[in-house]
């Protein structure tokens, strides 16, 4: 007789197991939580919408309308006028690689990488400027 009343007290034990588990998990799941909306402040580079401000570093350099040489040109910026750069390519042409960039200025067009000196900040872009203009 003993071995009948340990498998029932086993078995109680368990069930009792499962039902306090059970309560808990519906409790868990129906308990209301509050919900934070997080918003990050607005800091670099969170809040960028460019890559950066480019200061043209050559005379004078044509705008192109697509990023490549045989555009069309939609005009010119000269040494130290600032741009946003907004985008960035890397254009294949005759087995050689060209960095391209998109500006935003005088013009919205295209110009190679290396007419122009990047920079985060549109303040350290200012600075440039005035320094390669003396």
């Amino acid at each position: 007789m003993s071995v009948g009343v340990s498998v029932y007290h086993s078995q109680v034990s368990s069930l009792a197991l499962a039902v306090i588990l059970m309560t808990f998990f519906i409790y868990s799941c129906t308990r209301k939580t509050e919900e934070v909306i997080i918003v990050p402040p607005p800091t670099y580079p969170l809040s960028q919408s460019a890559i950066g401000y480019g200061v043209i570093n050559e005379s004078f350099t044509l705008v192109m309308k697509e990023p490549a040489q045989s555009e069309i040109s939609l005009g010119h910026l000269r040494k130290g006028s600032i741009v946003r750069v907004l985008e960035r390519r890397s254009i294949s042409n005759q087995g050689k690689s060209e960095l391209w960039v998109l500006v935003e200025g005088t013009y919205r067009g295209w110009l190679k990488e290396e007419f122009v000196d990047i920079y985060d900040l549109e303040a350290q872009a200012g600075t440039a400027a005035l320094v390669m203009n003396r």
